[in-house]
Formats: structure tokens, sequence, C-alpha cells
């Protein structure tokens, strides 16, 4: 039998020498959300100034990098980003940090089939267990194929990060290591959600009367969604299931309030399935050592083939705009870069594929600029440059705070009607006269 022990202490190098690894030109690969290399990536940003046309990848950053706080940092890196968020909005605007368009499913594939080199792989993981192995923590998503393409494989043991379980592809063994470094310790990264809103209330109390005992929930990123969850944990449902893409807080409320059982799920029954993890302390003391959970490739939870097995797949997403044609936009106001495509596509599809299942965009129907101005969120077409999400032909139901509409199946005139049918008063009359202009509003609609 390997003496683990040994072979740990073999491979175990100061932050300052596994920084010496990554050469000018190289491709580098930093973890996945509170994954992300903390100590590894202190040390690097110190070699920086010496290094040119470093690419790095990774998403959905909880704090800002070291390396991004260099001087002029166009001039040495890139950050090429899985999925945006506020800090890797930032690095746009400095001219360092591109998106990576894909489908969140497929980026294990990618990894496995692409040309690309992946010439370092930097992140957290738990400390080795007995058996040699280090958990990828609340991060599984595309783990493991991040650490079959990399040359050089770099892991920063943390002691506070959370052992999840799986089944499949929830961590590594010391055998495929190439360097181990023993971090600090931080705290694991927290991702709060900004409490809801008086809005957000009354879209997700529309929303939860959609919702089945026994169904199947994913919940997205946000406010509003974080809402619904906050009113399940509240409601009378019970024997409630968890398959989604990013487990959040809202789940952890659910569970404690005993509604999540998984005793009618159709494929893992009892078990709550994500791809990975980021939310308050709450939620990873909740995931650490939980059998209950169930952390697994991104692959495999947004796989529509996953998503469909299971009856009554209820999906709750975000969007940033909707047109009347049902567009909705998810990642981007015109040109500007808020988000990523994620897993969105994947569920729209999947829940409506489930027997029983539903897919539900929700949005405030208003928004106000930063000069204070209300602009609708229900627009006759796209602004410019939005990038489309979800393709009219999919789109399943969109409810705001006016209420909840069906729109598969609908011809363009009973699409528009409904819409905006949901959208603030104050916008309707305008909305029907740019629909007018559009050729998809009959004279016999309800005004």
């Amino acid at each position: 039998m390997a003496d683990f022990s040994q072979m740990y202490r073999d491979k175990l190098v100061s932050a300052a020498d596994a920084a010496k690894v990554v050469k000018s030109g190289d491709w580098v690969d930093y973890g996945w959300s509170v994954g992300t290399t903390v100590a590894v990536d202190r040390e690097l940003a110190k070699r920086m100034p010496e290094l040119t046309d470093v690419k790095f990848r990774g998403g959905i950053l909880t704090w800002t990098p070291e390396i991004f706080q260099i001087e002029h940092p166009e001039e040495h890196l890139t950050w090429n980003s899985w999925h945006m968020g506020g800090i890797e909005r930032k690095a746009i605007a400095q001219g360092f940090s591109f998106y990576s368009p894909i489908r969140y499913s497929e980026l294990p594939r990618y990894y496995a089939d692409s040309s690309d080199p992946l010439d370092v792989a930097i992140f957290q993981v738990a400390p080795m267990d007995k058996h040699g192995f280090f958990n990828f923590g609340p991060n599984a998503s595309h783990m493991t194929e991040v650490c079959k393409k990399a040359r050089t494989i770099i892991v920063e043991v943390n002691e506070n990060m959370p052992v999840c379980f799986g089944g499949f592809g929830e961590g590594i063994h010391i055998s495929k290591v190439d360097m181990i470094v023993e971090g600090d310790n931080p705290s694991i990264a927290e991702m709060g959600s900004a409490a809801p809103t008086e809005v957000d209330q009354a879209v997700a109390e529309i929303i939860v009367k959609e919702i089945p005992d026994g169904a199947c929930l994913q919940l997205g990123i946000g406010g509003m969604p974080n809402a619904v969850g906050m009113m399940i944990a509240q409601s009378d449902l019970k024997d409630l299931g968890v398959h989604t893409e990013m487990y959040v807080d809202a789940f952890v409320d659910i569970a404690k309030a005993g509604k999540i059982t998984g005793a009618r799920k159709n494929i893992d029954p009892g078990r709550q399935v994500y791809a990975f993890g980021a939310g308050t302390k709450k939620l990873y003391d909740y995931l650490d050592h939980n059998p209950e959970c169930m952390s697994a490739p991104v692959s495999y939870t947004n796989d529509i083939r996953s998503i469909s097995a299971l009856d009554n797949f209820i999906s709750i997403n975000n969007t940033v705009d909707v047109d009347l044609y049902g567009q909705i936009s998810a990642e981007s106001s015109g040109i500007r870069q808020i988000s990523g495509a994620g897993g969105q596509q994947d569920f729209v599809l999947g829940a409506y594929l489930s027997k029983g299942g539903k897919s539900i965009i929700c949005c405030s129907s208003t928004f106000r600029t930063k000069s204070g101005e209300l602009k609708s969120r229900i627009r006759p077409t796209l602004e410019p440059g939005s990038v489309v999400t979800d393709t009219r032909s999919n789109t399943h139901y969109l409810a705001t705070e006016y209420g909840i509409v069906n729109l598969k199946g609908k011809t363009s005139w009973q699409k528009a009607e409904a819409i905006i049918s949901v959208a603030h008063p104050l916008f309707r009359d305008e909305l029907i006269a740019e629909a007018e202009k559009m050729h998809i509003w009959r004279k016999s609609n309800q005004r």
C-alpha cells in the first residue's frame, strides 16, 4: 500500500515555488468560484510584472485576485471567464477580462476535447483524507476534466474547505497531483445576496403557487430566486427535491424547514444534487460531510437528459430584459456583459421536457437607472447588442410582480399580448403601439 503521507511530504512546496511554474504565454486554470487559489495567487502577483501574455481561466469570482491588482494588468495577462460577476465586469472595463461564451454543461467536454493547451491548474482543496484524496469542496463543476487536461496540477490545501460528498468527480487523488501548497487557511469566501425587495416578494408569491408537492427545484442566482426559496421554506409544500446548477443559501433554509426529502425524485432519490455552491457560512457548514448533498460534475447536473428525467421539475431563473417576441437576455444589456449563459438554457429546455415540469423566467417589470429614471424590463425588442440567452421558441413561463404567463406555443400576437399583460401598467400602451408597428398585434387583442 502506498505511503500517502510520504508522497504528501515529497510534493509539498511553498506558494512562492509553486508560482515559479507559470511562464509567459501559459494557459493557467485558477479553479472555480470559492475554490480559486489564494496563496499561490498572492505569490504569482509578485511575479506577474516580469511575465507577459499569461492567459488565466476561471469564473464566479468571490474576491478580487491579487493578479488583478498589479499595475497595468492588461500588459501582462488576460482573464478569460466562464461566468461573469461584478469583479470580472470591472476587469472588462480595465481591458484585461473577457467572457468565454459556452453552455455551462459543455464545460467538461470542452476541456476534454479542445486543442487549446492547459499548462497549469491551481486551485484550493480540502485536506487530504486517509485514502489520499483531496476534495474539491463545493466546486466539482468541471474540475475533474481540468485535472485530466493540465500539464501541471497544484493543489492549495485549505482546512476550512468543506468536504462535499458526491459519488464521482468530487476530488483528485494525490498520485495525480504535482505540487501541494499549504495556504493560510482563509475562511471560505461568502457570497451574500441582497434582502428581497417588495417586488421580489410579490414575484415569489406568484411563483410558489406554481410549485406542487414533490417538485424538484432549481434556483438561479439573485434576489428573486432567493425570495422564492425563503417563501418555499415558509410554505406548506412537502417532499421537495433539489437538482440544481448552483447550491444557494435558500436551499439550506428549505431543507432545515423540513420541506426537502427528495423522496419523489426519479433519479438520485433522497439526495440534493448540485454542480457548485456559493453562499454564506451557513451553506458551507450544511454541505460539509453531508451525505444528503451530492456534488457532481456540471455535465451531469445540467444535462437536459438528467433534468427531464425528473418529474415536476421547476426551474426558476432571472433575466435582465425580455422583448415582445419572448426573447430572454439574461447575460448582457446591450454590449455590456453582466453575467453569462450558465445553465439557464439547459434548464429551460430540460424543465419543459420533464413530466409536469415548468421553466419560469422571472424579473421585476421595471428598473431605475442611475439618474432615477424608471425603465421597463419588457421591451419591444432587445437593446441592440444584447445577447439572446433563451430563444423565443424555448421560453416557457414569464413572471413579474403583475402575474405569470405561459408563452409556449403561442403565436406572435398571443405572445405579445401575454407579455404586455405582465408589464408595468405605465408602459403597456407604449408597448402595444410598438407591437402594432412590429405587426405582432391584432385589433381584437385586449388593451
